[in-house]
């Protein structure tokens, strides 16, 4: 998304290439977790600000989500083909976590910014559908009928759950701070994306997370079993 961002937005005179990146990679970042349409809503206003005349959000994403299937073909075409393992692409420690939830009878629900066919197709090429069965949520091209708050206000509902019976776990700001208004826990991820399974806490993550509220902060699930023990009652 970056490059795209870049490439995109007109230099201002004597702006780098290094400042202007850095300027797309701030509003990335501080919209990460909502749905994908927010950037581009964010990059066409940016434009505008600097004299430009954006194209409509709508026309921005389908374009990343071009660019971003071109660059995954081969990732997807592995995955299918079962040249890659799926593991190895799910952040650290991801498959213990969810087997455990499910052998305390916990219903899970999957809540993603990006758009939801894709998410749905990721989600089976992982072999993550079982965990979550029918309740897999995405991005729609309307976005004000979609948002993780609808999807937490939903889930409680039809569980005929408080929000103190939430427990959620993310890596953008919109879903640990949807889950402290309701009352719930949230656990932030705070994962190395560069270094998969390194054990780092990546640290402009940590402290954007626990600004919004976030109870517990992990680089990983490498210790789901101690985590859940820890947080769930027996």
């Amino acid at each position: 998304m970056t490059p795209m961002f870049s490439e995109m937005l007109p230099p201002l005179p004597g702006e780098s290439e290094a400042a202007r990146r850095q300027l797309c990679l701030d509003d990335i970042m501080r919209l990460n977790g909502k749905q994908t349409i927010y950037q581009m809503i964010q990059l066409a206003e940016r434009i505008r600000e600097r004299g430009g005349e954006p194209k409509e959000p709508l026309w921005y994403k389908h374009e990343y989500l071009r660019r971003l299937d071109e660059r995954i073909a081969e990732r997807i075409q592995g995955l299918q083909s079962g040249r890659l393992k799926p593991d190895d692409w799910l952040v650290y420690g991801a498959r213990n976590l969810l087997e455990r939830l499910c052998e305390r009878g916990l219903p899970m629900y999957l809540a993603s910014g990006t758009d939801e066919p894709f998410v749905k197709r990721e989600a089976a090429l992982l072999g993550l559908t079982p965990y979550f069965e029918n309740r897999i949520y995405g991005a729609l091209d309307d976005y004000k009928q979609f948002s993780k708050k609808m999807i937490i206000d939903r889930l409680l509902r039809e569980n005929e759950i408080p929000g103190a019976q939430l427990l959620s776990f993310g890596d953008g700001y919109v879903e640990i701070l949807n889950t402290k208004e309701v009352g719930g826990l949230a656990v932030a991820v705070a994962s190395d994306e560069a270094h998969n399974g390194s054990g780092q806490i990546d640290a402009w993550k940590r402290e954007r997370l626990l600004g919004v509220g976030a109870d517990v902060v992990i680089a990983d699930f490498r210790d789901a079993d101690p985590l859940l023990n820890t947080l769930i009652a027996p």
